[in-house]
């Protein structure tokens, strides 16, 4: 017998119910136990998740299984009993696609969608393995192929665990996706298993694939992974006792906006009026014209001359040689170097002064107390902070460029083993938070300008993929983020990214805590098992493919299994994620409880030097 004849041996029921593509079907009588042989093999009837099928002469419409119940729970829910020797097993299922047979050829060819809905009374019946195997294979093939293979095995189908599941990375990052699961349920190693598939793929069999992948990693997992395949900026160790040591990273303060810059200095609890917003907004500028030789550097001292032009004396004056069109056309958010010393003298010399007697002298004590005191302060406080010394550290001629920063982070670096290192991993476990938005901010808004100022050739070579651990922190669906600096960035990557070559993965325990609008974005999905019902219910709302009845499976998953659904899914489908070895996965092991309490003790010597590492 051919692929995809209909064969009443594989039939299990019928069709009582068409609701949309949800239909609900009675089995059959003789389906005595919840397994059918055929052909030596055993198929489950029934499991959530699982494909049957729907025949039309040649024509085929497929399903996933998403509930299975009697009839009586049913009845009883509206109050109807129902006597136990007339109650019946109904099975929900959900259409996803359509397809021709074509015997011929052995082909089947896949409509994505329902055009032709079934009729109640038609027989459903279950798919064997071959048949399977040419469904997700057809599914497969749909997708466009410019010469280089974008399809990227990182998991197997469940139910069919010879079958490679593939995604369309195209797709899948040029329209950004989400990987979401409670904790526990092996989402990082989800991440990891993807980003190992690609570093391993042949987009053709002579090229080698060096993908340009930054992750944003708030917990330090990811170094362990990939070892020689990324560099690991570590951006505060405490400690000094991480297995991986991390690499130092130029990301200077000068490359934040004038507004992520006012975040850092300006604290959360203090009254972010507008006139101390201002003060950050003029002396920031004003540093970055003196950087830019536009104008005279700050007076670094009281008793200067007052300027007679009749301005205020901390508006900026053109240098000799320089035309006031120059400072009028000036940019202070473009990620230009600027001083802190000169930020300060600003603030002190020239913000904080009055004139007395045609020379500057210093404002009252109080009005400074007021309006300056506690800028500076902060300021001071961050550049005595140690946790954030490569942040902090004072812009000089002969720093870092631009162009160095950029490099760090999509350039190319071969390790002394001679290893690409594709993966950039940013390290940001250790800092406060007020420290961590901002530093995100700055990340995320450099690679989006970085993308936004190549051309389209450069564009084409070089996409990037930024990978955010915790999205909850960056775009919480209420209230303040904890790293709210970032906010607007990771939205902007979000809603645009997309035109400019930069794709965004978020990466989430608590689903429903992601800002709706961001999520919402995300064309692909691969959702691990979610326990809480708020979580389930989110991920509903926003599922692709009419398939928001498969949530109903989530809770239900075993480890490393996960639903994966959207435009770069063949077709969407329960999978299991591939297996990595110990030292390809991150660093997120569960305290072993039982183990450790069954080990001696930490000695008061060695609790002494936990102490001592706490606070040296």
């Amino acid at each position: 017998m051919n692929t995809y004849d209909l064969n009443n041996d594989l039939r299990i029921g019928h069709i009582v119910e068409v609701s949309g593509t949800t239909i609900r079907v009675e089995l059959s009588g003789e389906v005595n136990e919840l397994t059918r042989t055929h052909a030596g093999r055993v198929y489950r009837i029934g499991q959530m998740g699982s494909v049957v099928k729907i025949h039309f002469g040649r024509q085929l419409i497929f399903g996933f299984v998403t509930l299975l119940r009697m009839r009586s729970e049913e009845l009883l829910e509206g109050g109807t009993p129902i006597p136990p020797d007339a109650d019946q097993r109904v099975m929900e299922v959900e259409l996803f696609a359509g397809g021709v047979w074509n015997a011929a050829e052995d082909e089947l060819n896949i409509i994505r969608g329902v055009a032709t809905y079934p009729l109640p009374r038609q027989g459903v019946y279950l798919l064997t393995k071959d048949e399977l195997l040419h469904l997700y294979g057809a599914a497969e093939r749909q997708f466009d192929d410019d010469g280089h293979d974008s399809l990227v095995p990182f998991a197997h189908y469940s139910g069919a665990d010879s079958v490679p599941c593939k995604a369309n990375i195209d797709k899948m990052f040029g329209m950004h996706c989400a990987v979401l699961g409670s904790t526990g349920t092996g989402k990082s190693g989800a991440v990891a298993a993807l980003l190992h598939s690609i570093l391993e793929h042949h987009a053709k069999p002579e090229e080698t694939c060096h993908p340009r992948i930054v992750v944003i990693d708030p917990h330090g997992e990811y170094g362990r992974a990939f070892k020689q395949r990324a560099v690991v900026y570590r951006a505060y160790d405490p400690l000094g006792t991480e297995a991986t040591t991390g690499t130092a990273i130029d990301l200077p303060y000068w490359l934040m906006s004038a507004d992520e810059f006012r975040t850092l200095v300006i604290a959360k609890t203090e009254r972010e009026a507008t006139s101390q917003n201002n003060i950050v907004y003029k002396a920031i500028t004003y540093a970055r014209m003196v950087a830019a030789e536009l104008v005279d550097p700050s007076p670094t001292a009281h008793g200067e001359p007052a300027p007679t032009d009749g301005l205020e004396p901390d508006v900026p004056r053109p240098r000799v040689g320089v035309t006031p069109d120059k400072l009028t056309e000036f940019d202070h958010d473009k990620p230009r170097p600027f001083s802190l010393d000169e930020f300060r003298n600003h603030i002190v010399y020239l913000q904080a002064a009055r004139v007395q007697g045609g020379r500057l002298q210093t404002v009252t004590a109080t009005d400074f107390a007021k309006s300056f005191k506690s800028i500076l302060d902060k300021l001071g406080v961050l550049r005595r902070d140690p946790r954030i010394k490569f942040l902090m550290k004072e812009w000089s001629a002969t720093g870092p460029t631009l162009a160095t920063v950029i490099g760090q982070l999509v350039g190319k670096i071969v390790s002394e083993h001679g290893d690409h290192q594709d993966i950039r991993i940013l390290d940001i476990s250790g800092l406060p938070n007020e420290v961590a938005g901002p530093l995100t901010a700055m990340l995320a808004r450099l690679l989006f300008q970085y993308k936004l100022y190549e051309k389209v050739d450069e564009r084409e070579r070089d996409p990037v993929l930024l990978v955010c651990e915790e999205a909850h922190r960056y775009v919480p669906e209420h209230g303040e983020a904890q790293y709210a600096a970032a906010q607007s960035s990771i939205r902007r990557i979000a809603r645009e990214g997309r035109k400019y070559g930069i794709g965004l993965m978020l990466v989430s325990q608590r689903p429903a805590d992601v800002e709706s609008t961001v999520i919402s974005q995300c064309g692909t999905w691969v959702v691990l098992r979610l326990s809480n019902a708020a979580d389930q219910q989110h991920v509903a709302r926003f599922l692709p493919d009419g398939l928001s009845g498969m949530t109903k499976a989530l809770p239900t998953l075993a480890q490393q299994e996960a639903i994966f659904v959207g435009e770069a899914a063949a077709l969407p489908a329960r999978i299991r994620i591939k297996d990595l070895g110990k030292d390809q996965l991150p660093k997120s092991e569960t305290a072993k409880f039982a183990r450790g309490w069954s080990l001696e003790r930490l000695s008061e010597t060695e609790i002494t030097d936990v102490a001592k590492r706490m606070a040296p």
